[in-house]
Order: structure tokens, then C-alpha cells, then sequence
């Protein structure tokens, strides 16, 4: 039946319009595998897996397993050079868990995992800049300042008084390299969106370090920790007063504690946030549940951190409401501190801020005394590496070799000098300083909290740098940097946000500011 082109179709009732009704765009690939890909990857993993079965069985679970790890390494390495944020998470998940698989799997080098993390992030960096060659995000005293702080540490290889080039060479990966996962966080974190998911990560993180404690406290140890606690001198550093001091899944009860700490201090500036009063009291119960897991690590020098950070909320955040809620803090918090207790936890908690009557920390001053003409002699240091047990391995026979630092800035004293440690502090003055500034001048609520609660984590942390050493295990040698770099590009969403791209721009608007 032929039709006339003049005449106008109509569609008869209750018909599909088989003739206007709008296709859909031809999609080849996926296409390609409703035709093809169910058949064909069940037929795959039905060939792998017997491949695999059969070189378990005649070769052994050793060649299995690592057929399965260069079966997942390959496509996770591929991905996190060509998907940066996926590296980022997957960066800062292994940080907090890195240490537990290496007690938990003995015998595999695993420590370079982190090592290999940052190279591969690095290498997408490089090959995004390639073709984008944006330089202008890293400008800034921040950036400016960790990029000589990182000089200074590489150019300590040549440090006369070094004992030992090999402990350079071990050490600069940890206070030196990783210092550089600031560029790379400040470059991939571009979207608000981003960094809820980031703080998401960490709160989940966090949350199974606290339960894993917890059950520590509650259930014991599992076998493969308990051969470590059977080493007297382990047994000496974590069991006080007849009772052990919980690590959860990190190296030791300080990285532990410190890490609960700056859980908890997000945790806080999330309850005074802009959010909804369900999300507050979540975030608050999280808190208290990271502050009682904290108590379990028997760290003195944790317990002092949380009341610092306050205080330094309430310094800047002057008024009448938060004078008069950090007065009835204050007071509640001198009654726990001077309550008479057995109860063992609760007194050592009140110890922390009774120094005086702690040996250690007497002891720890002795060392510190005794050390000080030895820093003012040598305005380099003695060499990265060179005091404390690398000191002893690597650079055996040395002044400071097995010298016990028992404080982040007493190390950079020893290692680098005086002039290391002017420098150290000159970078977390620099730090804060931008991000109370940067508190200040941003406008967006959101962005503005987390601004907060990033200072407020920096500064407790450095405060803690001092009894102890803070900055130099997992996860907190990675997440330190994330902080910093957050307080940075805080302030570069924001002015974002508010249609502020060019530099002159930037500038009259804090000047009026």
C-alpha cells in the first residue's frame, strides 16, 4: 500500500508511535556486551578459576595467591595513575591498615605498598600536568614552605656529621617523600563533594580502628599479636600497672591514640557545624566513643591534646556563649582530673597532666638536658636516621646512636640541628597561621567547618609532637599532609564558589577583607 507524502500521519488509538517516538543513541560497547559479554565472561572466569585451581594444587597456595594479587594489582595500579581521587582513597585507606597487614602477614615486603602509592599518584600527576600545566594552585607560603622543608631533607645526604648514608636513605622516605603527598592532595581534591567522601573514608576508617580496640580491651588479642607481646621489652613499654596498653591496627598505642584524637576533633567541629541536629548528635556520640577507645591506649600524652585544641577554638571563636560553655568545661574537667580513683585508666589519664610526678617524663628531661650540647655543637644535626634503634642498626657508635628522641622535636634537634628545627616549626607556624587566617575569610559554611576542624587536628597533633613522636608512623605521616592541604584548598573552593578565579582578584578581595 502506497501513501501520499502530503498527507499528515496520524497515529491510530491505542497504537505505539512506531514513527516519532524518540530512539535511543547507539551505544557499540554496551552493545557489544549484552551480545557477547555474559556468555563470554562467565566462560572467562569459569577457565581462570580452574587455571588458578590447578596451579594451587600442583604448585602450591604461594603461587595462587600471588597470581591473585597481580591479577588485582595490575588493574588498581592502572587505575590510580588514570582515576587521581581513586589513588587518594585508596592511599589513605591502606595508611591506617598498612600496619596491621604487616603484622598480620609476616615475611612479604608490604611495606613498599605505600611507597608505591605515592610513586604511581605522582606519575598521574606528572602525566595530567603534561597536558593540563596547572602550576598556579601551588602557590602560597604553605607550599612554599614544604617545598624547603623537603630541600632541607634531601640535601641532609651530604650532612658532614651524618654517621651513616644508608640511614639517610631509610629515614628521608618517611619525614622527607611523603612530605610531597601535600602537592598531590592539594592538585586532585577539586570538589566539595570530594572531601565528604574523604572525611567519609576516614570517619569508617577510624570507626573500625576504635571497635577493633575496643574488642582488644574487652576480648584479648589475637595469636598473631600476642607473639609480639611476648618480647619482654614490648612487654615493658604496654603493660602498665597489670594492664596491657591497646594499639588496635597500628604500630603502637601512639600512633593509636593520636589518631583517635584527631578523629574525635573533627567529630567536634562537625557537632558546632551548619548541619542537621540528627548528623550533630551522630557525630557527637562518634566523638565520646573515640575518647573512651583513646583511654584504652594508656597514652598520657594523648589525653592532653583534646583540651589543648578547645582551647584554641575557644581563642578564636571569642564570646559570650563560649565563655560560658568553656567555663563549665573547665570546671568539670579540673574535677576529673583531681577525683580520687582506683580505677586504673581514669588515673592515668589524670596523671597526663601532673608531669611532674611521672618518671618517664622526668627521664625523658634528663635525656633531653643531656643531648642539648651536643645540638648546639652540630647546627646540622647528627644525620637523618642517626639517633634511637636506626641509629644503632645503621649508624653504630655514633654520639647519638640509640639515643631515645621520645619527641618529634627533639628528633628533628638531634638529626637535622638547629636549623632543621627552626625550620620545622617556622612550616607549622606558616601552617596554622594560613588556616586560622583562612577560617576567617571563608564565607561558605561548609567549607568554613571543615577549614576549622583541620587547624583545630594540625595544632593538636604538632602540640603532641612534643612528649611524643607524632609525625612519623602510619597513618598520621600521610594524613598530616591531608590536613594541611585541606586547609589550602578550603580556601580555593570557596573562593571558587563565589565566581573568584583570577589572581588580582584574589588579592583585592583580601586586602578589603
Amino acid at each position: 500500500m502506497r501513501t501520499n507524502p502530503d498527507t499528515t500521519y496520524v497515529r491510530p488509538a491505542g497504537k505505539p508511535d512506531i514513527f516519532y517516538q524518540k530512539q535511543e543513541k547507539s551505544n557499540k560497547l554496551k552493545d557489544l556486551f549484552i551480545q557477547y559479554g555474559w556468555p563470554l565472561g562467565i566462560l572467562m572466569l569459569l577457565l581462570g578459576g580452574a587455571g588458578i585451581s590447578f596451579i594451587v594444587v600442583s604448585k602450591g597456595s604461594s603461587i595462587g595467591l600471588l597470581l591473585i594479587a597481580v591479577m588485582i594489582a595490575i588493574p588498581t595500579v592502572l587505575a590510580v595513575i588514570a582515576i587521581p581521587e581513586f589513588g587518594v582513597i585508596v592511599l589513605l585507606i591502606m595508611a591506617y591498615f598498612i600496619m596491621f597487614l604487616l603484622r598480620l602477614i609476616k615475611g612479604y615486603p608490604l611495606g613498599t605498598i605505600m611507597d608505591s602509592l605515592v610513586y604511581l599518584l605522582f606519575a598521574g600527576f606528572f602525566l595530567k600536568q603534561k597536558y593540563e600545566k596547572n602550576w598556579k594552585i601551588f602557590k602560597g607560603p604553605i607550599s612554599m614552605i614544604i617545598l624547603i622543608w623537603f630541600s632541607y631533607n634531601i640535601l641532609q645526604v651530604g650532612n658532614p656529621w651524618a654517621g651513616s648514608r644508608v640511614a639517610w636513605l631509610y629515614t628521608v622516605r618517611s619525614v622527607g617523600i611523603f612530605t610531597l603527598t601535600y602537592f598531590i592532595f592539594v592538585y586532585n581534591i577539586r570538589r566539595i563533594e570530594f572531601i565528604r567522601i574523604i572525611f567519609t573514608v576516614w570517619m569508617c576508617v577510624s570507626m573500625f580502628a576504635a571497635l577493633y580496640a575496643t574488642k582488644q580491651e574487652y576480648f584479648g588479642f589475637f595469636d598473631f599479636e600476642q607473639e609480639e607481646l611476648n618480647d619482654p621489652l614490648v612487654m615493658l613499654l604496654l603493660f602498665i600497672n597489670g594492664q596491657w596498653r591497646k594499639f588496635s591496627i597500628f604500630s603502637d598505642p601512639v600512633a593509636f591514640s593520636y589518631n583517635m584524637v584527631a578523629s574525635t576533633l573533627f567529630c567536634f567541629a562537625r557537632v558546632i557545624g551548619p548541619y542537621k541536629r540528627n548528623t550533630r548528635i551522630g557525630y557527637g556520640l562518634m566523638g565520646a566513643f573515640f575518647i573512651s577507645a583513646m583511654l584504652y591506649s594508656g597514652t598520657r600524652g594523648a589525653y592532653v591534646l583534646i583540651p589543648a585544641a578547645l582551647a584554641l577554638y575557644l581563642a578564636m571563636n571569642i564570646s559570650k556563649s563560649t565563655l560560658l560553655y568553656g567555663s563549665i568545661g573547665a570546671v568539670f574537667f579540673l574535677a576529673l582530673i583531681n577525683v580520687p580513683t582506683s580505677n586504673v585508666t581514669l588515673y592515668r589519664f589524670q596523671s597526663a597532666f601532673k608531669p611532674s610526678d611521672d618518671a618517664s617524663f622526668n627521664v625523658r628531661k634528663m635525656n633531653q638536658k643531656r643531648i642539648q650540647p651536643y645540638i648546639l655543637k652540630h647546627p646540622l644535626g647528627g644525620g637523618l636516621g642517626g639517633s634511637g634503634a636506626s641509629g644503632v642498626k645503621y649508624a653504630p657508635g655514633t654520639e647519638i646512636a640509640g639515643f631515645p628522641p621520645d619527641s618529634g622535636y627533639v628528633r628533628v634537634a638531634v638529626e637535622m640541628g638547629s636549623i632543621g628545627l627552626i625550620l620545622f616549626c617556622t612550616m607549622m607556624f606558616i601552617v596554622l597561621k594560613e588556616g586560622i587566617k583562612n577560617y576567617f575569610l571563608i564565607q561558605d559554611p561548609e567549607l568554613k567547618n571543615y577549614c576549622l576542624a583541620m587547624v583545630l587536628v594540625v595544632f593538636a597533633i604538632n602540640f603532641g609532637n612534643y612528649p611524643q613522636e607524632a609525625l612519623v608512623q602510619f597513618p598520621t605521616s600521610i594524613y598530616i599532609y591531608l590536613y594541611i592541604a585541606l586547609i589550602n584548598v578550603t580556601r580555593r573552593l570557596d573562593l571558587e564558589k563565589r565566581g573568584i578565579t583570577n589572581e588580582p582578584a584574589k588579592k583585592v578581595l583580601m586586602l578589603r577583607q
